[in-house]
């Protein structure tokens, strides 16, 4: 990624550069990086999935999800908790079953909740972000869920950030709780193994 710069910012600078980038978008370039996401999660195996719904501005839409479920997996979404911690799941069986979540403009199924420690049954985990680094750093909005939701990760996992091509970048800022990202799943470029 070289469109937004490789300076040294801090987290709060690169989250206004690239909330600023996305909302620049249009809606036929976001519909065709959706459309290439798709296909590209479409080649992936997994007997389970944790995936997540994209909303506003973020790269992908529900077809996702779906996508996942019909190539064969158990999809699983992520419920937002009343308190701060971990990300409860529950499996997500279509756009029907589907509510408004806690925060306004996401998604979460209706179904039986699963705990925080389902994840650990994902191989493959689809992870939100605002930017991946090369070392596998992972830019979020900064509330902290995913951070303290992937400890529950199964060991070997693939953990991947999916973001636009442009916000795979050279270096982020990071921290020692920070979980790394295995891979990076982009319009252009599918799946890409982290570190590179």
């Amino acid at each position: 990624m070289h469109a937004l710069g490789n300076e040294h910012l801090s987290k709060a600078e690169w989250r206004t550069r690239l909330t600023r980038a996305r909302a620049g978008q249009t809606p036929e370039s976001h519909a065709q990086e959706a459309s290439a996401l798709v296909s590209a999660v479409s080649k992936v195996t997994a007997t389970t999935v944790c995936a997540y719904l994209p909303f506003g501005t973020e790269p992908g839409t529900t077809a996702l999800a779906d996508a996942l479920a019909a190539g064969g997996a158990r999809v699983l979404l992520p419920v937002i908790r009343p308190e701060p911690g971990p990300l409860d799941w529950a499996e997500y069986t279509g756009e029907a079953d589907l509510r408004p979540g806690r925060l306004r403009g996401i998604l979460e199924p209706t179904g039986k909740r699963l705990g925080v420690e389902a994840v650990g049954a994902a191989e493959l985990i689809l992870v939100p972000a605002l930017a991946v680094d090369h070392q596998g750093v992972r830019l979020g909005r900064g509330a902290g869920h995913y951070d303290r939701s992937l400890v529950f990760a199964a060991a070997g996992a693939d953990l991947l950030a999916v973001v636009r091509d442009e916000e795979l970048v050279d270096r982020l800022p990071g921290q020692p709780h920070d979980v790394r990202m295995s891979g990076a799943l982009t319009p252009g470029r599918g799946v890409l193994e982290l570190p590179m």
